[in-house]
């Protein structure tokens, strides 16, 4: 019987069955030295080509292209792209440590020949034929040199343009006029490079302009030759002629100067970008990395933005566009309490778990496994990024749990159980969900976080109407939230019928969540607060009696409602503080709990009484502790800082707790001054709140 004839989706495959064998053999002889690098880059580059041309050769094929039907073309298509950019990026990254270090010098050597064949021709008019023959025989071997390309170990000289100072550590800090040897180049524009003192370290090309060195002197010394020879007028031209290049050579030194400082000033933002895109392609390259993460989006906004898009900045109140009063915080004359106010967005849901999530490979460890969100209409963030750290099994590594069953209050950072307040008006508008992971290398000890996908649920149907209270199950997608179709790495099953489609489905990650209603109750507190913050629901309490107290101080206790001078109010100018801390507000929680139990069903309906006790509560628990010395500052999944600062958060509030029952009192001011309790220095910024700076 003939062969059977293969089509065109088939032959595509077995191309890059080829192509990935081919890549880890040219890997395996890379790092057993089997091949010379100049030899291994050329070989990396001809495969780069190829699967370039492979891709785009892919991307044309349709079914029509097929001799016979073909099941599931579309799914077996994406898979055969995906390979092929698993390999390019392999490739890329390869190419990466196999470039050479500096350009050819092909153009600055034949155009120095060329001169120097016509200063020749034009004093050898009398030679013998036999001296041409030479000379053209020479001149071709310094072709040859020329047109050869530079080795890993060449080195070049470079002069520096403009002075630079090291930002981080790894940068070599340089002057103007100073000669540095070029020892590596990459392609984020960073130069390895050595100074006369053996320093080493980056520089930025852009700070480097390439330098003959030792051969400008001898350059100089058979031009002084050439000029003994020739007549006065042909000196006297030739001078003329090197003071305009040098002065054209200074203003073009002067420009690039400029160019360089203009350059430096957005460097620092740039290297950045380039940096993280880097690291990410190593750990891809090393297998630590599934395909479709990216270094977190909402994480970057939280570093470099400050406090915008912190819980304790959408806590604080909001001025009118005149500035002259408030946007939503108003008092109910009446009953004394803060106005409700309804928004167009109010939601309450519960985040359940994550399945089939990719997990990092070998060479580095997981710090935390966490869901940031955040309001989002596909374009901007519209509200605060709140973070819910999952809980982790090693039995089911691609499954994240939430809100677990435990004994005690679940502290916030846990808790799944979250609202959302929003006052936009956008028809897209909706909850983004971003999975990350922050990890240390094992190797160099480099912290870090990536996305691990993203979901999306839009809050309204297709009609504008709000989505029913349900389970709802998210496809997680890969890349950004602003990229598209960026799938997630996940497995594959073999076959193309009903049932393996079906497993199939199954195995792609998701993201469970769950829309909910609340109690008259909770939805009362819920209209107390800011338009727009979301946070987490166990919390809800706190938060509006912080909205209280505000309410009292800025619309009740102000002489004018312009007076912009600044309050004494210790709560109100450090309660935002423990939102960006969720173990101290853990605290306060424990704290306000326990004087709630001690209170009579009269006393907890006493207003007045109830604002005092939390005040008394608050002073004595975590504004005793925010001024702590022995608490260690908070920072992210650091598991030794959180270990420690639990620790002394539960021993400062064992021992507060045993000198109030001593006193008798709650929040007694005695305890600022017990010698046995230590604590920093009074600053008026702790006692003060500063309307004008604080308010959105």
């Amino acid at each position: 019987m003939p062969p059977k004839r293969k089509g065109a989706l088939q032959l595509i495959q077995r191309e890059v069955d080829e192509k990935e064998k081919q890549v880890d053999n040219l890997v395996k002889d890379v790092r057993s030295q089997a091949r010379s690098t100049e030899e291994a880059f050329r070989k990396c580059q001809e495969l780069q080509m190829s699967a370039e041309n492979t891709l785009r050769t892919l991307k044309k094929l349709t079914k029509a292209d097929e001799l016979a039907p073909v099941g599931n073309y579309d799914l077996r298509k994406k898979e055969e792209e995906k390979r092929l950019q698993n390999i390019l990026e392999h490739l890329n990254t390869l190419s990466l440590e196999l470039s050479p270090p500096g350009p050819s010098s092909v153009a600055s050597n034949v155009s120095k020949t060329d001169s120097e064949d016509e200063d020749e021709d034009e004093d050898s008019n009398d030679d013998d034929d036999d001296d041409e023959e030479e000379e053209e025989e020479e001149e071709d071997e310094d072709e040859k040199r020329a047109m050869k390309p530079p080795s890993q170990s060449d080195t070049y000289i470079y002069k520096v343009l403009s002075d630079f100072q090291g930002e981080q550590v790894g940068d070599l800090s340089v002057q103007k006029g100073e000669a540095l040897k070029v020892i590596r180049k990459t392609t984020d524009g960073w130069w390895l490079a050595q100074d006369s003192k053996g320093n080493r370290g980056v520089v930025p090309k852009t700070y480097l302009k390439i330098s003959s060195g030792i051969d400008n002197n001898d350059d100089d010394d058979g031009e002084k030759d050439d000029d003994e020879e020739d007549d006065d007028d042909d000196e006297n031209d030739e001078e003329s002629l090197e003071d305009e290049e040098e002065e054209e050579g200074e203003e073009l030194a002067n420009d690039q100067d400029k160019q360089s400082k203009d350059l430096h000033s957005n460097w620092s933002t740039v290297r950045k970008a380039l940096t993280e895109i880097d690291a990410t392609d190593v750990l891809s390259a090393m297998g630590a990395i599934p395909s479709g993460f990216r270094p977190s989006t909402l994480n970057k906004l939280l570093v470099e933005e400050g406090v915008t898009y912190r819980g304790s900045h959408y806590i604080q109140p909001a001025l009118s566009q005149s500035q002259l009063s408030f946007k939503d915080l108003f008092l109910d004359v009446e009953t004394g309490r803060v106005r409700t106010r309804q928004v167009r967005t109010c939601v309450c849901f519960t985040l359940w778990n994550c399945r089939m999530i990719p997990t990092p490979g070998v060479g580095v460890q997981v710090l935390s496994r966490h869901i940031r969100l955040c309001a989002f209409d596909g374009t901007q963030v519209l509200s605060n990024i709140h973070t819910v750290r999952a809980t982790y099994n090693s039995k089911s590594p691609k499954t994240w749990s939430f809100s677990p069953r435990m004994a005690g209050i679940l502290p916030s950072l846990l808790d799944g159980d979250c609202f959302l307040r929003c006052s936009s008006t956008s028809p897209d508008l909706g909850v983004l969900f971003e999975l990350g992971v922050t990890f240390i290398r094992n190797s160099t000890g480099e912290r870090g976080e990536l996305s691990c996908g993203w979901a999306f649920l839009k809050l309204t149907d297709d009609t504008g109407n709000p989505l029913p209270n349900k389970t709802y199950e998210l496809q997680v997608n890969g890349g950004t939230p602003y990229e598209k179709n960026v799938a997630l790495e996940a497995s594959v099953i073999k076959g193309t019928g009903v049932f393996q489609q079906m497993l199939q489905a199954k195995r792609q990650p998701r993201l469970i969540i769950k829309l909910k209603s609340t109690n008259s109750r909770t939805r009362t507190q819920l209209s107390l607060l800011p338009d727009t913050l979301l946070h987490c629901l166990s919390c809800v309490h706190l938060l509006a009696l912080h909205r209280q107290l505000l309410a009292d101080t800025l619309l009740m206790d102000r002489p004018t409602m312009q007076n912009a001078d600044l309050i004494c109010s210790p709560v109100l100018s450090t309660f935002p503080l423990l939102l960006d801390q969720p173990d101290l507000l853990d605290a306060l929680r424990a704290a306000w709990l326990e004087a709630e139990i001690s209170m009579s069903r009269g006393q907890k309906r006493d207003l007045s009484f109830f604002k005092k006790e939390f005040v008394k509560v608050y002073m004595s628990s975590v504004y005793f502790l925010l001024h702590s010395p022995s608490l260690a500052c908070h920072r992210w999944a650091d598991p030794p800082s959180e270990e420690q600062r639990a620790k002394v958060i539960y021993a400062t509030l064992d021992a507060l707790k045993h000198t109030q029952q001593v006193n008798g009192q709650t929040g007694s001011p005695e305890v600022f001054l017990d010698p046995m309790h230590q604590h920093l220095a009074f600053d008026i910024t702790e006692l003060t709140f500063d309307l004008p700076h604080v308010a959105q």
